[in-house]
């Protein structure tokens, strides 16, 4: 019998950058893969990430901040950091076949004005789309993908 291939998307707080790289695979792939996302240290899904996700017609608002701790012994065919802090403290999965990180600004610790809180928000989830469709396509073609595209603006 066929399995999906598992991704698990991991950050510190599980709270932006996670939460929309699930949502994007979740939208851009359908059910060609079981994904799941978490955090090091949850803080809650923040309100300007589903915000800035709806505005893409991708709906995160009834995914939940989830700790790493229950994941923990499960085999993922992909675990793919989203963040450096992550990155360093990415507990062991056994038998994964595929660690990946991306690196991505942390939108929730943008300053300023509302709008250009927004901005950031907005940049880093369009960084994280066009990481997720390119992992999605390279994926389809058995083309590995490292993160090595150009993300930061």
């Amino acid at each position: 019998m066929f399995s999906k291939p598992k991704v698990l998307f991991l950050c510190t707080g599980n709270s932006c950058r996670s939460q929309m790289a699930e949502g994007f695979l979740r939208h851009v792939a359908g059910d060609t893969f079981d994904v799941f996302s978490a955090g090091t240290d949850p803080v809650g899904v923040n309100p300007d990430a589903v915000r800035v996700m709806a505005e893409k017609g991708v709906g995160i608002s009834g995914q939940e901040s989830k700790g790493v701790k229950p994941f923990l012994g499960r085999h993922f065919t992909c675990v793919v950091t989203v963040c450096d802090r992550a990155s360093e403290r990415c507990p062991i999965f056994p038998g994964v076949v595929k660690r990946i990180h991306w690196s991505f600004d942390d939108p929730a610790h943008a300053t300023g004005t509302e709008e250009g809180k927004l901005a950031v928000f907005r940049r880093v989830r369009d960084e994280v789309e066009a990481h997720v469709r390119r992992f999605v396509s390279e994926s389809a073609t058995g083309v590995p993908f490292t993160g090595d595209i150009e993300a930061k603006g």
